[in-house]
C-alpha cells in the first residue's frame, strides 16, 4: 500500500542532536521536549481528528481501492467529502443501535475504504473503537471477541478464502438463525448487532450495509456531534490487540490523546497494528493525502499501482522489497512519482527513481506506546543518529534499569529499557494498572539497550533473545542488519543455542531469495569483515521461509526457531 501525499515533515517535533533533549547527569533517564512545544498538533480526540482533516480538505481524495486489479472497472474513490459522509451514516446508525460513549465496536476490515469509516464512525458515535486483525485464526478471533466484550461488529463479508459472517455464526450459530440486528449471545453476551460494511449481503442478524445504515436515517447529526464533542483527549479512544513472540493475544488500550498525537506526528500494512494505523493513515490524512490501497500484497500489482496512481512513497514491511523486485513487471514500471522513498532501500535503486530521501527509521517502540516513543525527523544527518534509535518524542521519558532490581543504570550502561509519556496505553485488558508499569509509573518493555552521552536510545533487541556466548552479550538485531546485506539473503534471523562450553552458540538462521546459491563460508566471511570475531555466527542454517513462525504482527517466533535450529544442530552432531 501507499500513501499519495504528505510525508515531508515526519518526526516534526522531536529534538535533533540532543537539542531539545535532557540527559540526567550520570543516568540513564533521558527526557524529550516538553509537550506544550510540539508544533503542529490538531485535535486530540479521533472524532475531533476526523472532523478537522474531512473540514479541511473536502474535494481531496482520501482513499483509492482497485477492486480488480490495476486494469480492472471496478475502482473504489473516496473523497474526504464521501469519508466524511460514510462516517456520519455509521455513526448515526450506531447510536441507533444504542452505543454509549466508551462502548467497544469491534472492526474487522482489510485496508479499504470502509476501514476509516468505521473506526471514525465509532469514534464520532462517542465509542471505542477495537480493530480486530484479519491474520487472526479463528480460534484467536474467538477469543479476542469474547475478551473485548464488544456490543457490535463492522465487518468486511470475504477476504480470501474466510467468510467473517459465515465464521462468525459458526463461532455462535444462533446468529445465522436470528432477525436482522437482534444478536442474543451467550457466548458473547454484550454483543446486540453486527453489519457488513463492504455490502448488502448479510447473514442472518448480521446485517448488510443498506440495511443497517437505514436504522440511523432518522438520528439528527447535532445529536452524533454533541456526543462526539462530550468525549475528552484523555477517555479510552481505541482498542488494539497485539500477540508479542509469546503468541498470547493483549488488549491494550490507549487514550484519545496518545492516538491522535500520534496521528499527526507522522506525516509520512494492516490498519489494525499501531504502527500503521499512526504512519498510514496518520500520514495521508493529516496533510490531506490520498492511500492507495491493497486488500491483500500482490507485488506486480503493487507496481502497477504506484505508477498509475503517481504514488511519491510506498509503505511496505522489509521482506516485501524482495518481492517488489521480484515481480515481473519491476524493470518496465515507472516509479519515477516515488519522491519519499528511502535512498538505502532497494526501490531506491530502482532506474527511474531518484531519491536522497532518508525515511525516519532511527526510531523505536511498540503497541503500548501506540508505536514511536523515540525517534529522529527524517531528513536527519547520519553524523547526528548513527545507529541509534532516536531520542524520545514530546513529553516522553526514557530510562535504562536493572532488569533485576529496577534500578536505573549509570549512562551509557546496558540494561531494560523503561518508558513512560503521553502516548503510553492507559492498560491491558484484564491487568491492574500497576501490575504493567513500576512505582514511578514507567512501562518496563523487555527490551534490552543503552542511552549514550546525547540522548540517544540504542535498542538492542527484546532481553530473552540477546545471546550470551563465551561471557559477551551479543545482539542478534546487529548481526542481522549485516548479514542482511549479504547479496542472495532475502531473511536473516539470528538466535542462541545453548552450548556447554560457551553458554549459547550464535546461530544465523537464513533465508536465501530463490535461485540463490549461498554457503555457510560465505556467510560468515560477510559477517567477519564488519562485527567483531565473537558475533560472527559460529553456525549458519539455511530455513525455508515457511519454517519461520511469526506471530499475528509478523515478528518471526524467536523462541521456535531457537528450537528448530537447536534440533538441526542435534542432528547433525
Amino acid at each position: 500500500m501507499s500513501t499519495a501525499e504528505g510525508v515531508a515533515n515526519a518526526g516534526a517535533g522531536v529534538g535533533v542532536s540532543g537539542v531539545g533533549v535532557s540527559v540526567e547527569d550520570g543516568l540513564s533517564i533521558v527526557r524529550g521536549i516538553p509537550l506544550a512545544e510540539e508544533a503542529e498538533i490538531g485535535a486530540l480526540t479521533l472524532a475531533g481528528y476526523i472532523r478537522e482533516v474531512c473540514g479541511r480538505w473536502p474535494a481531496n481524495e482520501v482513499a483509492v481501492l482497485h477492486l480488480d486489479g490495476p486494469q480492472g472497472e471496478r475502482v473504489i474513490r473516496w473523497t474526504y467529502a464521501d469519508l466524511w459522509e460514510r462516517t456520519l451514516a455509521t455513526a448515526k446508525s450506531l447510536v441507533a443501535g444504542g452505543i454509549g460513549k466508551g462502548t467497544r465496536v469491534g472492526v474487522i476490515c482489510s485496508n479499504r475504504p470502509e476501514y476509516l469509516s468505521s473506526v471514525s464512525g465509532v469514534a464520532l458515535a462517542g465509542g471505542v473503537p477495537t480493530p480486530i486483525s484479519t491474520f487472526f485464526p479463528l480460534a484467536e478471533l474467538d477469543e479476542v471477541l469474547r475478551i473485548s466484550g464488544v456490543s457490535a461488529l463492522l465487518m468486511e463479508r470475504r477476504l480470501l478464502k474466510k467468510d467473517y459472517a459465515e465464521m462468525l455464526a459458526g463461532l455462535e450459530p444462533g446468529i445465522a438463525d436470528a432477525q436482522p440486528g437482534a444478536i442474543v449471545s451467550e457466548r458473547y453476551p454484550f454483543l446486540r448487532q453486527a453489519a457488513i460494511v463492504d455490502g448488502d449481503e448479510g447473514l442472518g442478524a448480521i446485517e448488510g450495509w443498506s440495511a443497517f445504515a437505514a436504522r440511523g436515517r432518522d438520528v439528527p447529526e447535532a445529536q452524533v456531534l454533541a456526543r462526539a464533542d462530550q468525549v475528552v483527549p484523555s477517555d479510552p479512544g481505541i482498542l488494539l490487540f497485539s500477540s508479542g513472540s509469546t503468541g498470547k493475544v493483549k488488549g491494550i488500550v490507549s487514550a484519545n490523546r496518545a492516538a491522535c498525537l500520534q496521528l499527526w506526528r507522522w506525516p509520512a500494512n494492516g490498519f489494525f497494528w499501531s504502527g500503521n494505523f499512526g504512519q498510514c493513515i496518520g500520514g495521508a490524512l493529516s496533510r490531506g493525502g490520498c492511500l492507495v490501497l491493497q486488500r491483500w500484497f500482490d507485488a506486480a500489482e503493487a507496481l502497477e499501482l504506484m505508477e498509475r496512481e503517481k504514488a511519491p512513497t510506498p509503505i511496505a514491511w522489509p521482506h516485501q522489497w524482495a518481492q517488489l523486485e521480484a515481480a515481473p513487471n519491476y524493470a518496465t514500471a515507472d516509479l519515477s512519482s516515488l519522491t519519499y522513498v528511502d535512498r538505502l532501500t532497494p526501490l531506491a535503486k530502482h532506474p527511474t527513481v531518484h531519491s536522497t530521501w532518508r525515511q525516519p527509521d532511527a526510531a523505536y517502540g511498540n503497541t503500548e506506546t501506540f508505536t514511536l516513543i523515540s525517534v529522529f525527523p527524517s531528513g536527519t544527518p547520519e553524523e547526528v543518529q548513527g545507529k541509534s534509535h532516536g531520542v524520545p518524542t514530546a513529553g516522553s521519558i526514557i530510562k535504562i534499569v536493572d532488569p533485576l532490581s529496577g534500578a536505573t543504570m549509570p549512562l551509557g550502561e546496558r540494561g531494560e529499557i523503561a518508558v513512560k509519556g503521553p502516548t503510553l496505553m492507559l492498560g491491558y485488558l484484564g491487568v491492574p494498572l500497576d501490575q504493567s508499569v513500576d512505582e514511578e509509573g514507567f512501562l518496563r518493555t523487555s527490551d534490552g539497550g543503552y542511552i549514550d552521552e546525547r540522548g540517544r536510545l540504542f535498542w538492542e533487541g527484546r532481553l530473552n533473545d540477546i545471546i550470551k556466548t563465551g561471557g559477551a552479550n551479543v545482539a542478534p538485531l546487529e548481526i542481522d542488519e549485516v548479514i542482511r546485506a549479504c547479496p542472495g539473503v532475502k531473511v536473516s534471523q539470528t538466535v542462541g543455542v545453548p552450548d556447554d562450553l560457551l553458554g549459547e552458540l550464535v546461530v544465523a538462521c537464513i533465508v536465501p531469495h530463490e535461485g540463490a546459491v549461498l554457503s555457510e563460508d560465505e556467510i560468515k566471511a560477510f559477517a567477519k569483515e564488519k562485527l567483531a570475531s565473537y558475533k560472527v555466527p559460529r553456525k549458519v542454517l539455511f530455513v525455508a521461509e515457511e519454517d519461520l513462525k511469526t506471530t499475528g504482527s509478523a515478528k518471526i517466533k524467536t523462541a521456535d526457531l531457537r528450537k528448530l535450529a537447536a534440533d538441526r544442530l542435534a542432528e547433525t552432531a
